[in-house]
């Protein structure tokens, strides 16, 4: 890809003269901020967008790529990190979807297990052809996206942040799949912000900022600190430095917690655990196994079926969320766009949305103006928030300044506990550690902070404890977690394994 440029209608210059190239047989990683402009050069090299200018060769050859089947034509084929795949088919029909072998007027079924079945051989992608792919694990649901790509001819593989809901013991099969593609003379681009990740499996690295290509490095010739100060311009501190804290008193005590949902399943299966002040408890698990219900439930967004929430000495079993807040409860919640902010509104008034009517933003039943702007601008200040002022729409912001808008109303409330459900999600890596920072200024301050995160990384090196949940269940309580590996975890996120009920009980 030679000179790349993209200029949307809007005038946002996501690519500004990229160059990018690939050798045949590597895996060639893409890493870069939110923002950097790497998923605009992928979806252009996809045939979903076009470029304002630039050239792009494959095989020495000039190509025009207009459209997604154009790219596919070419042996171009793209996984992106939200799964394109019918829940309700089984995997043999999702990976045939679009190009059937026929019998007929119908589906030949047999030839599309088959087909399935000579790809997963060929690749060393073990699934289940006939299972439905709603009931199968996130691993090989993704393993179904990768077959589809192979089949309809790709020997060019983007992946696009591929082990972003992975435990450690999918990540390593898909690394193994991996390796077994370019063995069988494929091509990867891997996109990831796990730079640790990128260092064990490419071979060569990429990076972008600001819409450019910053440069190229052998893998062998790079380090995770190098990457990162690539990527955003300055050292950025990967370790935490996390002080040894005794623990306060229990602020968060659930007991016996169940949920069912909509379509009549229990997806909270009675979870009990206390969190207390001056701690990070974390809580672990493939997305999909209770804890977006379980911190919904804790803020008042829904309403239990049974059990007990108690924060210090009071009940808050129940109660509204705007209850729950009052009660001294923050939430960082996992959908900003949905839960978090209002797109339309200014960043001064989601600023002060919890807290509008009282002073010093309310006097005599009317806004203060002059109060709410300095509000706005002593935290844009200490938030290092990017913005001019406090006026801009929090939707014209990035994910990640978007995000810091949500955690300064929420820190800026005092809370006794804080609860913040994938705090770092879709953020770049510089917002991403001030985020960290944040959260254990939090528990330094004895403020008692619930963590929920897919990262496992993340979640080992911000907690004190970890809770681990499978199939609504809390399974684990691991108190000692300097000493617990990724791959120990990952056992009882599969629900391999699981410690007694007594075990768990003791360590509450």
């Amino acid at each position: 890809m030679r000179d790349i440029i993209k200029i949307y209608p809007n005038g946002v210059r996501a690519n500004r003269e990229v160059h990018f190239g690939i050798r045949s047989g590597e895996i060639h990683a893409l890493v870069g901020e939110n923002g950097a402009g790497k998923s605009t050069l992928m979806k252009i090299l996809y045939g979903v967008e076009r470029p304002s200018s630039g050239s792009i060769f494959l095989r020495g050859k000039s190509v025009h790529i207009n459209s997604e089947h154009e790219a596919i034509a070419l042996g171009i084929g793209m996984v992106f990190q939200n799964f394109m795949l019918v829940p309700s088919f089984t995997i043999a029909q999702n990976v045939v979807l679009g190009s059937e072998p026929m019998r007929g007027m119908l589906l030949d079924q047999r030839a599309a297990v088959k087909i399935t079945n000579n790809l997963a051989r060929q690749y060393g992608l073990v699934v289940d052809p006939t299972a439905i792919v709603d009931s199968v694990p996130v691993g090989m649901r993704q393993r179904v996206e990768i077959l589809k790509a192979l089949y309809r001819g790709a020997d060019i593989l983007i992946l696009d942040e591929p082990t972003a809901v992975l435990t450690p013991q999918e990540t390593r099969e898909l690394f193994a799949a991996i390796r077994q593609l370019v063995n069988a003379g494929k091509t990867i681009i891997f996109i990831s912000h796990k730079l640790r990740e990128v260092m064990e499996i490419s071979d060569r690295v990429s990076v972008m900022r600001d819409g450019q290509m910053v440069g190229t490095l052998h893998t062998s010739d790079a380090t995770e600190s190098r990457l990162a100060k690539m990527m955003v311009g300055r050292e950025v501190f990967l370790q935490l430095d996390k002080p040894t804290k005794e623990r306060g008193v229990a602020m968060l005590q659930v007991r016996h917690l169940e949920y069912v949902n909509e379509a009549g399943r229990e997806v909270v299966r009675g979870v009990s655990f206390n969190t207390y002040s001056g701690e990070i408890l974390g809580i672990a698990g493939v997305e999909g196994n209770g804890q977006t219900e379980l911190v919904e439930v804790l803020t008042g967004l829904r309403k239990p079926v049974a059990g007990t929430v108690s924060l210090g000495d009071h009940s808050i079993t129940g109660l509204s969320a705007s209850a729950v807040r009052l009660s001294g409860v923050a939430h960082i919640p996992e959908d900003r766009l949905t839960n978090g902010v209002a797109l339309n509104a200014s960043i001064d008034e989601n600023l002060i949305v919890d807290r509008y009517n009282k002073p010093p933003f309310s006097r005599a039943g009317f806004v203060s103006h002059g109060a709410v702007v300095k509000h706005g601008e002593k935290m844009i200040d200490q938030y290092a928030i990017r913005a001019p002022d406090g006026t801009l729409p929090v939707g014209s912001l990035s994910g990640g300044n978007m995000q810091k808008v949500v955690v300064a109303r929420e820190l800026s409330a005092n809370p006794k506990l804080l609860i913040a459900a994938q705090p770092t999600r879709g953020v770049d890596i510089g917002a991403t550690e001030f985020m960290h920072q944040q959260l254990l200024k939090q528990r330094n301050e004895g403020v008692a902070v619930l963590l929920v995160s897919a990262d496992l990384a993340e979640v080992m090196s911000l907690s004190d404890r970890l809770a681990v949940m499978h199939n609504g269940r809390i399974v684990a309580i691991i108190t000692d977690v300097r000493n617990v590996s990724e791959e120990e975890v990952g056992l009882f996120m599969l629900g391999v394994k699981q410690q007694t009920q007594a075990e768990i009980e003791a360590n509450w």
